[in-house]
């Protein structure tokens, strides 16, 4: 089983960790992976884009789960498929888009694997309806610490702790995933301006339950009466009636579009205050003030920035920090409170995004809640950047909010508890579960993921 030391990092590309990086390529090789851990553990890994540190192990072992690739079965009358947990999103809507299904849920790049997906518990556009990825999985393999594989169905403990629960709970080996019927590969997509924050949650609350997907990009940097303008966007699967009859042919093609991959250096302070500040106001400007019923690839849709290759190093060799919170209904004020604090620290962010979440999911360390989530991303050298946060951080928590753990890379341990109500349930069965601590992660060292108290 090839192994080499390596240096790992998240896609933020801030704290790179060296650990041995294993690739098993059948169940067998991961048990035996798991069995060789070492004194330093091991943690699973899929295709590299949680932002922080939970798929690194300093010093230990990470297993590279993206040879196990296999679709093993697909219920094209009932709507599932049966794969490993190395299967990409991606892969999925090649295989299963042109027989009539799409992925249930999907984030913002369709580059994750489905252990991936259920270890991060990740959410999408359609949150407000449709919840998070693990709502939509019938069944998965877990590999435990030790050495058995167990089948772990939901409403159970096992499960609720593992989908959310970062790879702590073992090595998700394959699962069984309800899909979405589409009629085609387009999406249907209306876009508004909102002229400020208030706006925008105003258009947000009463029009979110006509929509399958609903998200706004926000000018993070706008001040005064603006601040908080946004970009709303809103749509569903096009229904094959509403596309042009030459288009009716290949209804269900997907061709995600591709543009160069970003260079390998990239001059630091690039993405400062002046080009991004330039960037929100043409994205702003150039935005319709309504537009409705607007074709889109699927991959325009859901997945703009996956069209260029390494895209995260347009930030330069210091990396970014991705910043991703949620807060409850109710919260409003504080959520003001925290544009307004983002505004005047003047954040160049243009990768900044908000969006309601309906009804949270049953994994303990789920991060989505009923409420408001806004994710930004900053250039790590921002002077002050990690105070600031820190402050954030705290306004988050004392509106009873949490930060989600797979884009975090420097929250402070003492706050989890409050972030996370179930945190010691979830520490108590990976005491029962995983004894010897097998399953680490720099994410879990950082945050004493693994202490009962």
């Amino acid at each position: 089983m090839p192994a080499d030391t390596v240096s790992v990092t998240g896609w933020g590309r801030t704290a790179p960790t060296r650990a041995r990086l294993v690739r098993p390529c059948s169940y067998e090789e991961a048990a035996a992976a798991v069995r060789e851990c070492g004194a330093r553990g091991g943690i699973a890994r899929g295709l590299g884009r949680a932002y922080g540190d939970a798929a690194q192990n300093a010093g230990g072992a990470v297993l590279d789960m993206t040879g196990l690739d296999r679709i093993h079965t697909i219920d094209a009358d009932g709507g599932t498929v049966l794969c490993d947990a190395g299967v990409s999103l991606h892969r999925l809507m090649e295989v299963l888009l042109p027989l009539g299904w799409f992925v249930p849920v999907t984030p913002g790049t369709r580059y994750v694997t489905v252990g991936g997906a259920i270890g991060a518990d990740i959410h999408g556009k359609n949150h407000h309806g449709s919840g998070s990825f693990a709502r939509h999985v019938l069944s998965f393999e877990l590999l435990t610490a030790d050495g058995e594989i167990r089948t772990v169905d939901p409403g159970t403990p096992l499960f609720d702790a593992t989908s959310g629960g970062m790879g702590l709970t073992g090595v998700i080996l394959k699962a069984t995933v309800r899909l979405q019927p589409v009629e085609t590969s387009l999406m249907s997509v209306d876009t508004e301006r909102a002229a400020d924050l208030d706006d925008l949650m105003t258009r947000i609350t009463a029009t979110d339950h006509r929509y399958r997907y609903s998200v706004a990009w926000i000018d993070l940097l706008a001040r005064g009466t603006s601040m908080g303008r946004s970009v709303l966007t809103r749509g569903d699967h096009a229904p094959l009636d509403s596309l042009l009859p030459r288009a009716r042919r290949h209804p269900l093609a997907f061709r995600p579009s591709q543009f160069p991959a970003a260079p390998s250096f990239v001059p630091e302070g690039l993405l400062g205050r002046s080009t991004v500040g330039l960037f929100n106001e043409l994205w702003y400007r150039k935005a319709p003030r309504a537009r409705a019923g607007e074709l889109q690839k699927i991959s325009t849709f859901f997945h703009p920035l996956d069209g260029v290759p390494h895209w995260n190093r347009i930030y330069g060799r210091g990396g970014f920090v991705q910043y991703q919170f949620v807060v409850g209904h109710g919260q409003e004020e504080a959520l003001r409170r925290i544009v307004e604090r983002i505004s005047g620290h003047r954040c160049p962010s243009f990768l900044a995004v908000l969006k309601r979440f309906g009804e949270g999911d049953p994994g303990w360390l789920s991060f989505p809640m009923p409420g408001w989530t806004l994710a930004l991303d900053i250039p790590a050298g921002l002077p002050g950047l990690s105070a600031f946060l820190d402050e954030l951080d705290e306004e988050v928590a004392g509106a009873g909010g949490r930060v989600y753990l797979a884009k975090d890379s420097r929250l402070r341990p003492e706050l989890l508890g409050d972030m996370y109500p179930r945190l010691a349930e979830f520490r108590a069965l990976r005491a029962e579960l995983d004894p010897r601590g097998v399953f680490t992660s720099d994410l879990s060292r950082r945050l004493n993921l693994q202490e009962l108290s």
